[in-house]
């Protein structure tokens, strides 16, 4: 099913990890790729799954042996992006749960801290996500609005968020606020079980429908003073940090899921007849499928490369908006490509290639949109003094 449609080697990953991605493969092929077209329709992903998944080693690869993780290189953690591309699967939230929502209690949190939550993220019996996004406040995160007052020894978190991947599911939020009186941001950890913690609706989507995305409510919730993530005040810091990793995530992802569609759409036209001949002998077809190609060799050869800057812990800010913009923007093309070679069969969604035309078009959104991509690029052609 992935074969490798553009043929270059992977120097970047060890032979452990190519023992796991073949285990990762089997889990996908029995557990989620049968399965994932009903969760698209019910429009979430069984809890079930996410214990299966932690049971088998695929949720939070990177976290530290003594909170039950495996404590392995962010490379297991691209196995598991890659798979799940490869498989047309985006439903199941792994990537929200283990690169982006734990990685911040990991990085940050206290022993305790650690010793409540981390071990039931790594088995799966509990699910994370980040609330960052307000309905007013998007990638303009000074915009923001929610404010936990001091009460006591702890605190009363109020405010709203929006776009929460995992939101239906989640046990735990990562969840980003100012404390009344300071202007800088902080992190909370935020129990979901907790009174006035309240979940909106599923929001319908263009795209990705298999995963939960909501709105989230915070009405006056009670919080002990350990729900403090880190240093109060340090959350901008804190989320700088941690989007260096979400966008290479977003990165890894895209340029999977470009491959998995070129592959898909190199096998239909080989099939396909048209005016006697297989599509894949005329010429357009040739001119626009090799193009596809080319700019995917070029975004592996990022994807790689910042991989192994990221494992050397070298990856900078730019570089990682960078391969967010060109990786995020390849897979646009190559869907709106491949779903016209597809002709009148791609605009159907029993074939692969819709649904990813649609799911890949958040990719320039999400993680920080394209034109917020630029303007960090651009901030290292002027350096501000």
């Amino acid at each position: 099913m992935n074969d490798d449609i553009l043929t270059l080697p992977r120097r970047v990953f060890s032979p452990e990890h190519d023992a796991f991605r073949d285990q990762v493969r089997r889990f996908v092929a029995q557990e989620i790729a049968p399965h994932h077209q009903a969760w698209e329709r019910a429009g979430v992903v069984p809890r079930e799954l996410w214990r299966k998944a932690g049971d088998m080693g695929l949720l939070c690869p990177t976290a530290p042996e003594p909170w039950g993780g495996a404590g392995g290189d962010y490379l297991y953690s691209a196995v598991v992006l890659e798979e799940l591309a490869y498989a047309h699967a985006p439903g199941p939230g792994f990537a929200i749960h283990s690169e982006m929502a734990v990685p911040y209690l990991v990085n940050f949190g206290s022993d305790a801290q650690k010793d409540a939550w981390l071990p039931n993220l790594v088995s799966g019996r509990s699910i994370a996500g980040i609330a960052m996004t307000e309905p007013s406040a998007g990638s303009d995160l000074h915009a923001m609005q929610a404010q936990a007052r001091r009460d006591g020894e702890g605190f009363r978190l109020s405010g709203q968020k929006v776009f929460i991947s995992n939101g239906q599911l989640a046990d735990l939020f990562i969840v980003a606020a100012r404390i009344a009186g300071d202007e800088a941001i902080s992190l909370f950890l935020v129990d979901a079980a907790l009174p006035g913690v309240r979940r909106g609706r599923n929001l319908d989507k263009l795209g990705h429908h298999a995963q939960d995305t909501s709105e989230i409510f915070f009405d006056d919730v009670a919080l002990p003073a350990g729900a403090l993530l880190g240093e109060q005040g340090q959350g901008f810091r804190y989320l700088m940090k941690g989007l260096a990793r979400e966008r290479l995530t977003i990165c890894v992802s895209c340029q999977a899921r470009a491959e998995a569609v070129l592959r898909d759409t190199v096998a239909y036209a080989a099939d396909r007849k048209v005016f006697g001949q297989p599509l894949s002998e005329l010429q357009n077809t040739r001119f626009v499928l090799g193009a596809v190609k080319a700019d995917l060799i070029a975004g592996r050869a990022l994807v790689d490369r910042l991989l192994q800057e990221y494992v050397d812990g070298a990856l900078d800010a730019s570089s990682a908006a960078a391969a967010k913009l060109w990786v995020s923007e390849a897979l646009g093309r190559a869907a709106d490509t491949c779903l016209q070679v597809h002709g009148g069969w791609g605009y159907m969604t029993e074939y692969p290639v819709s649904r990813v035309y649609a799911d890949a078009r958040v990719e320039r959104i999400a993680g920080g949109s394209s034109e917020i991509m630029k303007e960090i690029i651009a901030r290292t052609l002027w350096p501000r003094r």
